[in-house]
């Protein structure tokens, strides 16, 4: 299963609203599945402590390690992986229309491809119900505290790049490159190959070769690689 760590977030004084439409609705699913204000307010000040480790994301789960005053928890949430028709029907909607693929490798989530997948009856988007959480700490409420700063800072990471919520759907960035370059493969003489799939794959294997030379810890320059 594809899985991807992303770096712990350094302590903020204060977090910004995010700028991407799609986050904002993510924050207000985390807002939904709060049990109570109280949660929500220590969530928002525990996300912004520095105290939570790299985040893993893998398709339909989150985890991370979460520390607060009173010890270390083993923290997830859960979401759901899209139906493997739905998937099917989202990697139609990226690929129906040129610059997507493009729109997205640049960190945005056109409104009109989820609206398009909407149409087609994919909920990109989960809301508050479909957050699940799982921690070692002993409180009763679901998500806890802890899985709430977690689901705070994923969205972070999906604000500035919005292939993180697609992972988690099930559809990781790699997998949805290659099955849009697959379908189109049978049908797409050479001289009618598309720029921006070929521009998409090109910066996604920049991307992997760059963070495989980072973290081996491999010498030699990497600017060709950015």
């Amino acid at each position: 299963m594809a899985s991807t760590t992303h770096p712990a977030f350094a302590e903020r004084r204060s977090t910004a609203r995010p700028s991407g439409w799609w986050a904002r609705a993510w924050l207000r699913a985390v807002e939904e599945a709060a049990y109570a204000e109280e949660e929500l307010t220590a969530s928002r000040r525990l996300a912004r402590s520095g105290r939570i480790g790299g985040i893993r994301v893998e398709p339909g789960r989150v985890t991370a390690a979460v520390e607060d005053p009173d010890g270390l928890w083993a923290t997830a949430v859960d979401v759901p992986v899209l139906p493997a028709e739905e998937a099917d029907a989202l990697v139609e909607a990226v690929g129906a229309v040129s610059g997507r693929v493009s729109a997205l490798l640049a960190g945005d989530l056109p409104h009109e491809l989820v609206e398009h997948a909407e149409e087609a009856g994919v909920e990109l988007l989960p809301y508050g119900g479909e957050l699940a959480g799982t921690c070692t700490c002993s409180a009763w409420v679901d998500p806890c505290v802890h899985a709430l700063a977690l689901l705070h800072q994923v969205g972070w990471l999906l604000d500035a790049d919005p292939f993180v919520l697609l992972h988690l759907r099930g559809l990781p960035r790699e997998q949805l490159l290659a099955r849009l370059h697959a379908e189109r493969a049978p049908v797409a003489d050479v001289t009618d190959a598309d720029p921006d799939l070929d521009a998409a794959h090109d910066a996604a294997a920049r991307a992997a070769r760059f963070l495989e030379r980072l973290e081996s810890g491999e010498p030699g320059d990497l600017d060709h690689l950015l």
